[in-house]
């Protein structure tokens, strides 16, 4: 396959640009294709803004938006049109006497084909637009009314547009489930497809897919998709591998003398930890003890919260006289709030990607598994997204802490977000037992896939300054079912 050469027309959406591995290349015809309301007049939109931008002249086609209305979009994303070329259609052949003035709309039996052609062939020979979109071409199909006559005019087209150098993209609106019958997708020389689902909670989830572009190398698959203000935002699909730095050696401190013993001497860069437990076990406060032990040593942090807000979590970090605050401040600890519910794995992604390669933080925490898993329940693939993220954080050496949270007092019961101590480089499991009418805390390293591990159960408390680990708990088992037995009846209770 080849790539992009300087012939590519960008966007004006950088994602989709990065899946074109450049833009589309010009003089050609694509189809861009969606079901109502997916963003495939922002889109077009934002296609010709890109070439205004660049000192294109640009033209812009309708049988159906009026100016008017293309405007009023146009402002809601804070977008000015001016140079803009627009043909309606409808208007021109009002005034050429083939329609009734009464009319905005037609229907297929109130004009020809043939004469809708005509009329984009004059406007495109006469401006030789560098680019032209036609929103919605779907209404040339039903004037053409035949699969065959439909494909000759496609033809037409593409004669016409290879002619004047013009890269056209067509729009074409379905429902979300349509039989594909005959069509003239086989002369396109690409096709793009934007999909909309509703979930059962939250906003719209959109998504994108090239389906064909021919002779280049794009990124195939799905790429999540946000409609926002200012315009479609492409997210392209994370690939680890496409993100590889050198290796760099070296053990990560935890900020606990304690639980650096634990784990063979701290968390190796570019690995993965999963710290998994009960509610207030202290999951969330072990984050910010590394992250605050990173800023200590001048490197830069972020944690991902999906379960609370910033605002609880700095009153938590307070409360334990944990500098919080003060790391943030001064830059090296950064703090992102997410909702789960409006956001998509690709954004996520992107977002982890930005605080990685923009700020340069070497540790990231994602507090929690569950809230990042429950908020997107409509998602198939979360552990596939979750997969491919832990993969490119050690690909570039940033270490990485995941909170699981286990429900049930004790923590004795399984997470609804499954099994996923596969894939993490660490497993730290806290748990709540019961000893001398008292609850207490108790934790243990259960593998290390970078090398040896702590075996032994230790103490393990919360106080001012964060979380503190004791001796081997060696006088009690069975700790982890949260009602362990002495082994000596006569030995009095582990003192704290």
């Amino acid at each position: 396959m080849e790539t992009i050469d300087g012939g590519a027309e960008p966007t004006g959406v950088a994602g989709l640009d990065q899946i074109l591995r450049g833009g589309l290349p010009g003089g050609h015809m694509y189809l861009l294709e969606g079901a109502s309301g997916a963003g495939k007049t922002t889109l077009g939109l934002q296609f010709l803004m890109e070439g205004l931008r660049r000192g294109q002249r640009v033209l812009w086609c309708t049988l159906a938006e009026t100016e008017k209305q293309l405007r009023a979009i146009a402002r809601s994303h804070d977008w000015d049109l001016q140079g803009l070329d627009i043909l309606n259609i409808a208007h021109d052949l009002r005034a050429s006497g083939m329609l009734d003035d009464e009319y905005t709309f037609f229907s297929p039996g109130d004009v020809e084909l043939q004469d809708v052609m005509r009329s984009v062939a004059d406007r495109v020979r006469r401006l030789r637009p560098a680019r032209i979109v036609f929103d919605p071409f779907s209404d040339v199909e039903l004037l053409a009314r035949d699969p065959l006559r439909f494909r000759r005019q496609l033809m037409q087209f593409r004669e016409l547009f290879a002619e004047t150098g013009t890269t056209a993209l067509l729009i074409q609106e379905h429902a979300l489930e349509r039989s594909r019958e005959p069509s003239g997708e086989g002369l396109m020389h690409g096709i793009i497809a934007l999909y909309q689902t509703a979930p059962a909670y939250g906003k719209p989830r959109r998504r994108l897919r090239v389906h064909k572009l021919r002779g280049l190398d794009y990124r195939e698959g799905f790429h999540d998709v946000a409609l926002r203000s200012g315009g479609l935002v492409v997210y392209p699909r994370l690939t680890a591998e496409e993100h590889q730095l050198p290796e760099e050696g070296g053990l990560m401190r935890s900020g606990s003398v304690e639980l650096d013993a634990m784990l063979g001497g701290g968390l190796d860069r570019g690995a993965s930890l999963l710290v998994v437990g009960p509610s207030g076990a202290g999951k969330s406060t072990l984050c910010t003890q590394f992250a605050l032990e990173r800023a200590r040593h001048g490197e830069r942090a972020v944690i991902f919260l999906f379960d609370e807000t910033a605002r609880a979590f700095l009153r938590r970090a307070d409360g334990l006289a944990m500098p919080l605050r003060e790391r943030i401040a001064q830059g090296l600890v950064n703090l992102v709030q997410v909702n789960p519910a409006e956001f998509s794995p690709g954004e996520f992604a992107h977002r982890v990607r930005h605080a990685v390669e923009e700020t340069g933080a070497c540790l990231l925490a994602i507090d929690s598994l569950n809230g990042y898993m429950s908020g997107m329940p409509d998602e198939k693939h979360l552990a596939m997204h979750m997969h491919e993220l832990l993969s490119y954080l050690a690909l570039r050496n940033v270490a990485t802490l995941l909170t699981l949270n286990q429900s049930g007092a004790l923590g004795e019961s399984g997470s609804e977000a499954g099994d996923i101590t596969h894939m993490t480089d660490a497993t730290l499991l806290l748990r709540y037992f019961e000893d001398g009418g008292a609850v207490r805390r108790a934790a243990a390293v259960l593998k290390r896939r970078c090398g040896p591990h702590e075996e032994a159960i230790r103490d393990m408390r919360i106080a001012k300054g964060g979380v503190f680990f004791g001796a081997a708990l060696q006088s009690l088992q069975g700790i982890l079912t949260g009602q362990p037995d002495r082994v000596d009846a006569s030995s009095p209770p582990e003192q704290e």
